[in-house]
C-alpha cells in the first residue's frame, strides 16, 4: 500500500503517537495504530459505521 494518503482521527489530539489513522484504498477502509503503523485492518465503510454505532450504544447504556 506505498503512496497510501493516511488521515489522523481528530479526537487523538495532537501528539505525534498514539493517534487512529484511516485511509481508503481499492474500496476498503484502512485503521492502523500510528504507533504500530504495520498492523493494518481492513473494512467496509458499512462495517465501520457499524461498529461505530454498537460502541456508541454501549457507552449509552454505561457499559463503557
Amino acid at each position: 500500500m506505498p503512496g497510501t494518503h493516511w488521515e489522523k482521527s481528530s479526537f487523538s489530539g495532537v501528539e505525534g503517537a498514539n493517534c487512529v489513522e484511516v485511509a481508503r484504498f481499492e474500496g476498503r477502509l484502512l485503521l492502523r495504530e500510528s504507533d504500530d503503523p504495520d498492523t493494518v485492518i481492513a473494512t467496509t465503510p458499512a462495517g465501520l459505521n457499524a461498529l461505530v454505532r454498537w460502541q456508541k450504544s454501549r457507552r449509552a447504556d454505561g457499559i463503557c
